[in-house]
């Protein structure tokens, strides 16, 4: 499958008026598609700092940078893209099993991220090598 099959840009609507802005973000299918389970954000990293480094076997994702900007260099195996989060309405949708790296963080930079599931470290595979030996063996088994 080509990478701009997997990740999606999402754009989310701005609901603000004088008083402000404001950015809804619902899950189940209603903005994105799985429900929330899980919620964190990363702040205070320099841009040399280099976030991620890992892909997921089960969890989706949402990445949002709600102040700031900061880089996603999103990968399957075969090919890579780089992602600008630069806009807090626009979000990036990562299923399972697309590595990620996150880096060229903002000084103001707030990099929201939305779960499908709670945190298992057991699903986390954070040796790159070892991701490709998994896509091999997934690929070998869809060609069965």
């Amino acid at each position: 499958m080509k990478l701009e099959e997997q990740y999606k840009i999402l754009e989310f609507k701005d609901l603000g008026d004088q008083r402000g802005n404001l950015v809804v973000i619902e899950g189940d299918g209603a903005d994105i598609p799985f429900d929330i389970r899980r919620v964190f954000y990363i702040y205070g990293s320099d841009s040399e700092v280099v976030r991620g480094q890992h892909a997921n076997r089960e969890t989706e994702f949402l990445l949002v940078n709600v102040s700031g900007t900061s880089k996603v260099k999103v990968d399957n195996g075969k090919e890579s893209r780089v992602i600008e989060l630069n806009r807090p309405r626009m979000g990036l949708y990562l299923p399972p099993m697309v590595w990620k790296d996150m880096y060229d963080f903002s000084p103001d930079s707030v990099l929201l991220v939305l779960a499908s599931r709670h945190y298992d470290a057991s699903e986390y595979i954070r040796d790159y090598q070892e991701y490709r030996t998994e896509l091999a063996k997934m690929e070998g088994k869809a060609h069965e």
